[in-house]
């Protein structure tokens, strides 16, 4: 049966996001954005709604909502910027969400539980300034020396680089074994060797805390690797299609904002003895945003829905991002254009939603990497295998009754 309704807890949560972000994000985001300021303290307002585990099970310290919760709360935040949806994405996406799938019980009591009570904030380390897409060049290693790992290297555009606790971080164990020789670590922030810095004058996502982190003989207990030695290089790309749909759910909150930005103008606005929204091609800029928006909405609530199921869906989310991603660029775009000489100043804001629409189109699988795979699929030149470890089915009362 196809059901596309929302739960009433679902839609209690929607509400939720939305007040919290029209009260402590709306109202200053402008001065972030110029200032290139991250407010912490939304972190905090954010744990305290249990925002920063809600689809992380009851048991490890969240709020045991599905996955498409998670969805929810992206969306929402990205319609208030970048840069919060950026930190749920990152923190609970790519670092708790991955020790969910592959900690053992050990890391989860230690480290996923304090992340999904919103007490400790998690990051994730895998691009390096000469290897994006290219995971296998590399340079990070990690050498065994008796009960640790020596870690040495350097990683870069880092989302919370100044401000997570902890960093799941990808280095060769042995690089005569390319892909194979990857391994995963949790490195903490306190730890001898580490240091961050943070990258100014970007583009957009400027309030957001984006950078680089250095390890200079970070000693890692050996108990800190997270799967087996040479899992690294799947763990990443299982993270990734967590951080993807993440990323995909987000981009339909810029469309959302872009759209109602756009609506109001279009009402306030006149040209030509008439309101702007009444010109047919302001309309159709109009309709394509709703499209967008509507299609976007459709491929990523799928992909949770796989999710929730315990089904893989790497095919599925790469599809939502890029498809997502581009429809957000396309609709800020046209949210400028609307707004004409306005859009050019941030006195209103779709100029910053265009700016930060650029990021997500590069980051987390370029729409280049994403179209490849796309074609492969279809082709018949690449398949999913089956993973070792995966994200446990939802609800979790039953999934973890049965691991049990």
């Amino acid at each position: 049966m196809m059901d596309f309704s929302f739960s009433e807890e679902q839609e209690l949560l929607r509400k939720t996001v939305r007040q919290f972000v029209d009260k402590e994000i709306m109202s200053f985001i402008r001065e972030w954005d110029e200032k290139q300021h991250f407010e912490r303290s939304i972190l905090t307002r954010l744990a305290e709604l249990g925002l920063m585990g809600v689809c992380i099970p009851e048991q490890y310290g969240g709020s045991g909502m599905d996955y498409n919760a998670l969805a929810i709360v992206c969306e929402e935040l990205e319609r208030g910027d970048t840069a919060f949806r950026t930190a749920v994405s990152v923190h609970t996406g790519l670092n708790s969400m991955t020790l969910l799938q592959w900690g053992n019980e050990q890391q989860k009591q230690k480290y996923l539980i304090p992340q999904a009570k919103g007490e400790k904030v998690g990051a994730f380390g895998l691009t390096e300034p000469n290897a994006g897409s290219d995971v296998a060049a590399m340079q990070t290693t990690a050498v065994k020396k008796d009960d640790y790992y020596i870690l040495n290297g350097s990683k870069t555009w880092i989302s919370l680089c100044d401000e997570a606790d902890n960093f799941l971080v990808f280095a060769y164990t042995d690089k005569d074994k390319k892909h194979h020789g990857i391994s995963a670590f949790i490195v903490e922030r306190q730890w001898d060797g580490f240091s961050s810095k943070a990258i100014k004058g970007k583009l957009g996502i400027r309030a957001g805390n984006t950078g680089q982190l250095f390890f200079d003989n970070v000693k890692i207990p050996k108990e800190n690797l997270v799967g087996q030695e040479g899992e690294g290089f799947k763990i990443a790309m299982s993270a990734l299609d967590n951080g993807r749909f993440t990323v995909a759910a987000g981009a339909c909150g810029t469309i959302m904002a872009s759209l109602e930005a756009s609506v109001k103008y279009c009402q306030e606005r006149s040209t030509f003895g008439k309101e702007i929204g009444r010109h047919q091609l302001v309309q159709q800029m109009i309709a394509k945003m709703e499209a967008g928006l509507q299609q976007a909405r459709l491929l990523v609530y799928r992909s949770g829905w796989l999710k929730n199921q315990g089904k893989r869906n790497t095919r599925e989310t790469s599809l939502a991002k890029w498809c997502a991603c581009d429809y957000a660029y396309e609709a800020a775009n046209d949210a400028v254009q609307i707004h004409g000489s306005y859009g050019f100043s941030n006195e209103y804001p779709v100029e910053r939603y265009l700016r930060n629409a650029k990021a997500p189109v590069i980051y987390e699988g370029t729409r280049e990497i994403h179209t490849i795979m796309q074609a492969e699929y279809v082709l018949g030149y690449r398949e999913d295998k089956t993973l070792t470890n995966t994200l446990p089915a939802w609800p979790y009362e039953e999934t973890m009754e049965t691991v049990k």
